[in-house]
């Protein structure tokens, strides 16, 4: 996930007229072609870094398909809404691919369907989430899960419906697509913390066992 900062900044400076959080669509960084894109807002895109950024979307699929598989049972309680959310994230990351594969200006259509995986199945995948995360996950975490999809389904809604409040497209679409990342990052921190502090209990009896 943090490559995906760390390119994702590397490719919008790499713009000779300044690339906009608010005026630009995150895919703006992986269009292959300089030119004038009318839809859904008039601006121009030119992303010299543009394949580099198409890398990372597909590296950031990737690793997201990986990391939902590892999981498995240690993140997952048994039930229908872990299988359902176990089945959505993952798409996610397919969208991830898909979008890297095809910029928007070489095949939009494949382009649109990837966006889809992300910011439709990939945030139905974090409502249900909080339904079917393991007991524990502290109960904060997984209510804010599905407080997170709701938010970020509700931005999508508005993103396509072109209303930005204010936030300027491509406010809205991070607001839709973001949670899904801040979110696997959160879960991933987590699980870090969690396996070091096992190897801290684990090594007292360790020694105890040598000694003896």
């Amino acid at each position: 996930m943090v490559q995906f900062f760390v390119i994702h900044g590397i490719a919008e400076s790499a713009w000779a007229r300044p690339y906009s959080w608010a005026r630009n669509n995150i895919s703006d960084l992986g269009n292959a072609h300089c030119a004038v894109q009318p839809d859904p807002e008039p601006r121009y895109i030119c992303s010299p870094e543009h394949g580099l950024m198409n890398v990372s979307f597909v590296a950031l699929g990737v690793l997201f398909v990986v990391g939902a598989a590892l999981t498995g049972g240690v993140l997952w309680r048994r039930g229908r809404a872990a299988a359902v959310a176990r089945l959505l994230l993952p798409g996610a990351g397919v969208g991830f691919v898909l979008a890297g594969l095809a910029p928007a200006d070489v095949n939009e259509n494949q382009h649109v369907l990837g966006a889809l995986f992300i910011m439709a199945a990939g945030n139905i995948g974090l409502v249900v989430a909080g339904f079917g995360l393991a007991e524990h996950v502290p109960t904060t975490l997984r209510w804010g899960t599905s407080l997170l999809g709701v938010a970020a389904l509700t931005a999508f809604g508005l993103f396509l419906s072109h209303r930005y409040l204010g936030l300027g497209m491509g406010g809205m679409e991070r607001v839709a697509a973001l949670p899904l990342l801040f979110w696997a990052l959160a879960v991933g921190v987590r699980g870090l913390i969690r396996r070091a502090g096992r190897m801290q209990e684990a090594m007292p009896a360790e020694r105890l066992s040598r000694a003896g």
